[in-house]
């Protein structure tokens, strides 16, 4: 389980497609000399497995099903990435419970500064994030969501597009200021209002039309 909570950023060294999968190669400094063969770690969002360690590089592999659903599959050598390691038990929760499990690629429209006469290194800014559909049942407005790995919480929420306020400080520190419009991002729902949705789903589709539901009711 992670946090959202990014500790770090890495940049891509290498991409090599291999027979069934894709090899990264990520330079971490400050994470690759911590990891040891077959730890999590989420890059940018995407639980993967730490194969092999040459610090300040780590090595990691991405199914074909991960470079279907994820902004994984579009990385290049210099390509900036989240990272973070898995929660230890009893850490406090700093941001919502992120699984690392990518429910959709989502498009990066618009990261503008809201005062655009401000210090870029001060200002604060709106974030716009075309939603895949099959993740917009679970936005919810003032509600949680992941993207790119980043704990955020949703600002406005159209149905479509989803507005979230960035602050200075997770702009630098995330891999936010190395992206542009167009660009393809991770969107991972916040796992507890999908449970509850699917708990409420069973229950309705549970309920049974019975002749003592109709005359409790009047009927």
């Amino acid at each position: 389980m992670f946090t959202g909570i990014i500790e770090e950023t890495g940049t891509i060294v290498r991409v090599e497609p291999r027979s069934g999968t894709t090899r990264i190669a990520v330079a971490a400094p400050a994470f690759a000399h911590r990891l040891r063969k077959g730890d999590s770690i989420a890059v940018s969002g995407t639980c993967l497995t730490a194969l092999e360690m040459e610090p300040p590089v780590f090595y990691a592999d991405l199914a074909a099903e991960t470079l279907d659903r994820t902004s994984l599959g579009h990385l290049q050598p210099g390509s900036v990435v989240n990272l973070e390691l898995p929660t230890p038990a009893g850490a406090p929760l700093g941001g919502h419970v992120v699984q690392g499990h990518v429910d959709g690629r989502g498009e990066l429209l618009a990261l503008d500064p809201v005062n655009s006469n401000a210090d870029p290194e001060l200002t604060d800014w709106w974030l716009r994030v075309r939603v895949p559909e099959n993740v917009r049942p679970w936005v919810v407005e003032k509600g949680s969501i992941a993207v790119e790995g980043i704990s955020l919480t949703v600002a406005r929420w159209d149905g479509e597009v989803v507005t979230i306020a960035i602050l200075p400080h997770t702009y630098r520190a995330t891999n936010l200021h190395a992206l542009r419009p167009g660009a393809p991002v991770n969107v991972e729902a916040d796992v507890m209002l999908r449970l509850a949705t699917e708990q409420r789903r069973k229950a309705q589709s549970s309920f049974e039309l019975t002749l003592e539901y109709l005359l409790a009711n009047g009927y």
